[in-house]
């Protein structure tokens, strides 16, 4: 038997990539419990190489990082390793070089780039006072300077590992910085990435250099870049700049960015330059449209405000917002002649017919947060910039039924409030958002934009449904899903949401409902345990089937005798007996429904030998009946016993309904299986209603695909409770 070999001990092979000359690899053994020092000076000694203090072991893949005591537990059986310079010591040389000549200078910048993401190396060069060095190259470095691309992709990788605070870079540095962004002039493209994605970083993470930033850059020179570059990094990185600086500004630093991005100067550069091609882009389509999202995020969240507001008694510029919807709606721009006296308007009613619910103080309506004061700004912005819609739905309710209008002023709240939820106006952006609306960026006002098409369509919807007041809540379910599903369709403007929203129907919204139901029922029926519960159900079913075929039969059925050579049209009537050991039959008139009693001829259930249809019935066989309907022909086939002769019973249905009751039923008779189509379909309709309504308790319940495990058994199985 082998030995066991210790689990701590894996075999791995190391190569030499610290000198020039390239020796044998070193393939061998390596004790996970001994110290790293240790086994670097014994390949030191295998190779010959002095000073093992300057050598250190690095990872070849996946990632090129310097091994450790603390990531050590990586190396497995078969890890390649390298043996190269020492993190301190690579760092060192990285720094005489950057003292040099421009040429070393480059090749130790662009090292220095390399190394950067590996944190044991940042550690080194952040504690040699590198970063510090590296600055003072930026400060003193040219725009045009060949060497400026590399110092600020080397600054970035540092400062990601979070050694070195962001709280401690001066101004003179982030002026620096935010001169290569408001530079007039051509700016290489890596520079320029790297400058924004620095202040952006500065932004974030230092409350007291914010401002610093805040001041260097402005929404003007931040677009241009997008208008004049086509890069999509540049672009992701601009977005996130713009992003960092609405989330960490004041509130009314923060109305200032948004009501700049949403001017039609600025929002046309976002939406040509990026909406609409950024899935052209050569950079990662999902981080630009993350920032997208974000920013859409914090541009609609710039209603929270007016949405969490409570309508104010003594606000005097809302109260005559109100009292503008009702003279838009009802009050002529005709002017009243001399002397004559204007009638007195009834405010109460015209209220009314605008559908505020306090119909004395509208004012109360907009008590409720949310959604507050925003219902009003936008029930004002519709009646202002679509007076003609607004009219129009507020004429057409007038002349409805008191049961049948559509309460504009209780909708638009609703409304409001639906398209707040849907929108999620308040919520924080996430980190993995991406699902931006297109749409959102090709109008000034997007928002009211959109409630002004919603409210036209709920009043449209109102009339499809004939609704009534006591219908409003399944309207405004009806209207919730048709604006979901518009905006799911991610249209590019306004007028393709429009379009998209008014061709979903009622009627359309109805049958995609049924659909999804039929579907939904159909996936529940898969289900391991429901396909158990109906092999269970299945014998109780068909027993049901068979009763019922059997009853049919007992209450008997007129057959019309197939059409022969010699025999006039005839008709006879069977039937069962109630104990289901006889067929009863006999001629009979076209009319008449003869009792049991006055059929005069029988056949006993022992004596049928089989039930044939079809064209294996004889009656189907003669070519003087060949005109007759085969698929409704079946016989019963008797065994004369004795004679040795065999005689059938002939039969022709009068419809397939009763053909297929009776096949079912004499082949239930003699216990074999009921074969017509109609027991398939009467099994599935019966089984899906029984376990429909057993199912009923388990309403909104995820049925899993598999049972839960069985618990394990108890240590005992003493169960018994003895009162002391």
């Amino acid at each position: 038997m082998a030995p066991t070999r210790d689990s701590n001990v894996v075999k791995l092979a190391v190569e030499m990539r610290a000198m020039d000359s390239k020796p044998v690899p070193f393939l061998g053994e390596f004790s996970l419990q001994d110290p790293l020092a240790a086994f670097i000076e014994e390949l030191c000694v295998h190779w010959k190489v002095e000073h093992p203090e300057n050598f250190a072991l690095q990872y070849t893949e996946p990632s090129v990082y310097y091994v450790t005591e603390k990531n050590r537990s990586k190396i497995k059986d078969g890890t390649v390793l390298h043996l190269v310079f020492s993190a301190g010591k690579t760092a060192e040389d990285i720094l005489q070089k950057l003292r040099k000549t421009p040429e070393e200078r480059k090749d130790a910048l662009e090292k220095l780039v390399r190394m950067s993401s590996d944190p044991t190396f940042a550690n080194e060069f952040i504690g040699k006072q590198g970063m510090n060095f590296l600055i003072t190259c930026l400060e003193t470095a040219k725009q045009e300077s060949p060497l400026l691309p590399l110092i600020l992709s080397s600054f970035l990788e540092l400062m990601d590992h979070g050694i070195m605070s962001w709280d401690k870079l001066e101004q003179t540095f982030i002026e620096r910085v935010a001169m290569y962004i408001n530079s007039p002039s051509t700016i290489d493209v890596r520079t320029l990435n790297s400058s924004l994605t620095i202040l952006e970083n500065i932004v974030l993470n230092s409350q007291r250099k914010y401002t610093i930033v805040e001041k260097q850059v402005t929404i003007a020179k931040l677009l241009n870049h997008i208008s004049s570059n086509k890069k999509g990094e540049i672009h992701q990185a601009v977005l996130a700049l713009v992003n960092a600086l609405i989330q960490k500004s004041e509130p009314q630093k923060k109305r200032y960015w948004s009501a700049s991005l949403t001017s039609r100067q600025h929002r046309t550069i976002i939406y040509n330059n990026i909406v609409l091609m950024h899935n052209e882009s050569t950079s990662s389509v999902s981080d630009l449209a993350h920032q997208l999202y974000v920013l859409e995020q914090l541009l609609l969240n710039q209603y929270e405000e007016r949405m969490n507001t409570s309508m104010d008694v003594n606000d005097q510029d809302a109260t005559e917002k109100i009292k503008e919807l009702r003279k838009i709606a009802f009050e002529s721009d005709g002017e009243v002649p001399s002397g004559i006296t204007p009638r007195r308007p009834e405010y109460k009613k015209e209220y009314k017919k605008l559908g505020f619910k306090n119909d004395i103080n509208p004012a109360q309506d907009f008590k409720d947060t949310p959604p507050g004061m925003l219902a009003l700004d936008n029930m004002i912005y519709f009646a202002r910039n679509h007076s003609d819609h607004y009219a129009k739905l507020v004429l057409e309710n007038c002349y409805r039924a008191d049961s049948h209008e559509c309460p504009f002023g209780r909708a638009s709240i609703e409304l409001t409030k639906l398209l707040c939820e849907i929108l999620k106006i308040g919520d924080v952006p996430t980190e993995q958002g991406q699902n931006y609306h297109p749409m959102f960026f090709s109008h000034d006002c997007m928002f009211e934009e959109l409630f002004s098409i919603c409210i036209v369509l709920l009043n449209k919807t109102w009339k499809e449904m004939k609704a009534t007041t006591e219908d409003f809540s399944k309207v405004v379910s009806v209207v919730k899903e048709q604006i979901k599903r518009s905006i799911f369709k991610q249209p590019s403007t306004l007028d393709e949401f429009r379009k998209e929203i008014n061709n979903l129907t009622y009627a359309g919204i109805a049958e995609i409902w049924r659909q999804e139901r039929l579907n939904n029922e159909e996936q529940e029926m898969q289900a391991p345990p429901i396909k158990e519960l109906r092999r269970a159900l299945e014998p109780d079913i068909l027993e049901l089937i068979q009763q019922h075929r059997l009853r049919f039969l007992v209450e008997g059925t007129r057959f019309k005798i197939a059409r022969g050579v010699r025999a006039k049209d005839k008709f006879r009537y069977c039937r069962l007996s109630p104990n289901h050991k006889f067929l009863h039959y006999d001629d009979c008139d076209e009319k008449s429904v003869p009792s049991l009693d006055e059929l005069g001829k029988k056949i006993s259930i022992a004596d049928i030998k089989s039930v044939v249809t079809g064209k294996e019935c004889p009656h189907m066989k003669e070519k003087a009946v060949k005109k007759n309907p085969v698929n409704l022909a079946f016989s019963v086939l008797l065994d004369s016993t004795g004679i040795g002769e065999t005689t059938s019973v002939d039969f022709v249905a009068p419809d397939e309904r009763t053909y297929n009751y009776w096949v079912d039923g004499l082949n239930a008779l003699h216990r074999q299986t009921m074969p017509s189509p109609q027991t398939i379909a009467d099994l599935e309709i019966l089984l899906n209603m029984e376990i429909k309504l057993r199912l009923l308790d388990a309403e909104g319940v995820t049925i899993p695909s598999s049972p839960p495990p069985i618990p394990p058994p108890p240590p005992n199985y003493s169960f018994c409770y003895q009162l002391p």
